[in-house]
């Protein structure tokens, strides 16, 4: 059966948790100390989906991985600016599920008239830096030893994608609701499914 991706729902909350969980316990990949619960993690979702796209790869029921937006910082100007995260189940990795959720995920972000993405990578991961640099990102810059975790500290390295040329003025982005109306929204969900390998 093919894999599809598709716009994330409360009831993924449970599959999700369960993918992130270990890189939270295990990793300094994410800052956060203690994993979400499954209650936290349909909150996030939730939240998220309000405005800006989380997605999931799914096969027969089960999601594989999955990829989120978020604002990048709160103040207005920074408004067209997002960052992302994506994490793939431990048995997956290195398929295609990253890279086709990403470019699922940055045609949604492109329509909805976002303009530079953002991705902060805990140094050294050189499996996320070859994804994102693959997919376009462009390094700009680490934070030094910026965070402690696991008996460490640890820096985070930035990696800048333009997700479309620039306008000015820049009309405000669209809400998600919004952008799943437009003509394009299929074909922008739909782009990461050709480069699946499973």
């Amino acid at each position: 059966m093919t894999s599809t991706i598709r716009l994330a729902h409360k009831n993924d909350a449970g599959q999700i948790q369960a993918i992130y969980s270990p890189v939270v316990s295990q990793s300094a990949t994410s800052f956060e100390l203690e994993p979400p619960s499954v209650a936290e993690m349909r909150k996030r979702i939730s939240t998220t989906l309000a405005s800006m796209p989380w997605l999931v790869c799914e096969r027969k029921g089960e999601v594989l991985g999955y990829v989120y937006a978020r604002t990048f910082r709160p103040r207005l100007a920074y408004q067209w600016s997002v960052e992302t995260s994506v994490y793939v189940h431990a048995e997956l990795r290195r398929s295609g599920i990253g890279r086709a959720l990403y470019t699922s995920l940055m045609r949604v972000l492109a329509l909805q008239g976002y303009y530079n993405a953002y991705a902060g990578i805990t140094l050294p991961n050189l499996p996320s830096q070859g994804l994102h640099e693959a997919l376009g990102f462009k390094p700009v810059g680490v934070y030094r030893e910026v965070g402690f975790k696991l008996g460490a500290w640890h820096d985070v390295g930035w990696w800048q994608l333009k997700l479309q040329p620039k306008v000015v003025p820049p009309r405000p982005p669209l809400d998600l609701k919004t952008a799943q109306k437009s003509p394009g929204w299929s074909a922008a969900l739909s782009a990461g499914e050709k480069l699946l390998l499973i």
